[in-house]
């Protein structure tokens, strides 16, 4: 009995590592390709000269190819099974940080962050398929808890982009070069570990990924849409909440503590929602999800200053990254596990489409008020939106 124990404990500590590896990929992904462009953003505007509506314009393009990109991951993995896509999705995805800094035209920047987006989807979207099959027969709260380890990735990858480009711009705002470089840098030495996480879960290799059915997609309608109104909520909040905070008067040191305390607060937070979700019915585990970050855009825009703005980074940390971990573990529980990979992709195009909305809004509002605040507030609406779609969302059968 106590040999059994000693091997099953040995299993899921193995478990545990692998989705931790895995994570690496959602840190690239996310952390670093979609979220630290919010700390480079203020810097890339003074030094080349773009308008709010083009600095939303450069996420919204890595949002456009990360449409693109979930549907194409698809069915690459349907092609030459998960591992191999999602390999090559991490390598470039990599790549394309580092060669971010070579240029300053604005058409090939707008390039380079639709090429990244196309990559980080397959990254992304194929990881969190590889962590939702890393222990097929556990507990629904123990897979729950490793998807959001997954997802927790990218709240690390927050935090170390909060370290590392502070230090790049310690010579002014030229230093925006320096840090997609460090970032770069960062990313391919996290590959190694991330591949051999990938090599440890076979099964979604052993046979084509299955396209979603329409009454599958139906199941999750719902979901869909919620996810959807999500994504662009949350995402023009972080694109310009750095702006924000500077435009209030914020120091350098203030805004990079702003951004570590908001991806500490995610990385511990995301990993511990994983099995909280899982024992939500329908679409609640979204919908609060999704109602605690409404919450925490509201400090620093009701009450301008430090305290508010590390309130709202406490709150809006805590909550946000389970977004992704929130829908993973409802497809995982409404579909059979042949049809998760289809299903997180579709998510994820609602996802990448609210993205897509979500800065150009902002950035078109606040250039015709001339007051960051006032593009932002567009987020807490869209979020408490989404929560209310997402209790629409009925249980599994």
């Amino acid at each position: 009995m106590a040999l059994t124990g000693d091997v099953a404990r040995d299993s899921w500590q193995r478990h545990l590592l692998t989705a931790a590896g895995l994570s690496i990929a959602a840190a690239v992904a996310l952390g670093f390709s979609r979220f630290a462009y919010s700390l480079l953003l203020p810097p890339m505007r003074e030094t080349l000269g773009l308008s709010y509506v083009q600095a939303g314009a450069l996420n919204t393009a890595n949002a456009a190819g990360y449409i693109f990109g979930s549907m194409a991951a698809v069915l690459s993995a349907r092609r030459w099974g998960v591992e191999r896509p999602f390999q090559a999705g991490l390598v470039v995805s990599a790549l394309i940080l580092a060669f971010t800094a070579a240029t300053s035209d604005f058409t090939l920047l707008f390039a380079l962050r639709t090429i990244g987006g196309v990559s980080t989807a397959f990254a992304f979207i194929l990881g969190a398929a590889l962590a939702g099959a890393i222990s097929p027969t556990s507990s629904s709260e123990r897979k729950g808890l490793l998807v959001g380890l997954y997802v927790a990735g990218s709240s690390a990858g927050i935090v170390l982009s909060g370290i590392a480009v502070p230090i790049a711009l310690q010579d002014g705002p030229q230093g925006w070069r320096a840090g997609w470089v460090i970032l770069g840098v960062l990313a391919l030495v996290g590959i190694v570990p991330a591949l051999l996480a990938a090599r440890a879960v076979p099964v979604l290799d052993r046979g084509p990924a299955a396209m979603l059915r329409l009454d599958e997609f139906v199941r999750i309608l719902p979901a869909f849409f919620g996810y959807g109104l999500f994504g662009a909520g949350y995402v023009g909040w972080m694109t310009f909440i750095i702006a924000l905070l500077r435009d209030q008067g914020g120091s350098g040191s203030q805004t990079a503590a702003f951004w570590i305390v908001l991806g500490v607060t995610s990385t511990i937070s995301t990993s511990l929602w994983g099995s909280v979700l899982a024992r939500l019915p329908g679409g609640r585990g979204p919908a609060v999800i999704f109602f605690v970050t409404m919450l925490g855009t509201l400090p620093v825009l009701i009450h301008p200053g430090l305290v508010s703005a590390f309130l709202s980074a406490l709150i809006f940390g805590s909550s946000f990254m389970a977004g992704p971990a929130a829908v993973t573990i409802l497809a995982q529980r409404q579909l059979p596990a042949r049809s998760l990979t289809a299903a997180v992709a579709v998510l994820t195009v609602a996802f990448a489409l609210g993205q897509s909305i979500g800065p150009i809004l902002a950035g078109k509002v606040t250039d015709m008020t001339g007051e960051v605040a006032a593009g932002l507030w567009a987020s807490p609406a869209l979020l408490g939106l989404a929560a209310l779609v997402s209790l629409l969302q009925r249980r599994a059968a």
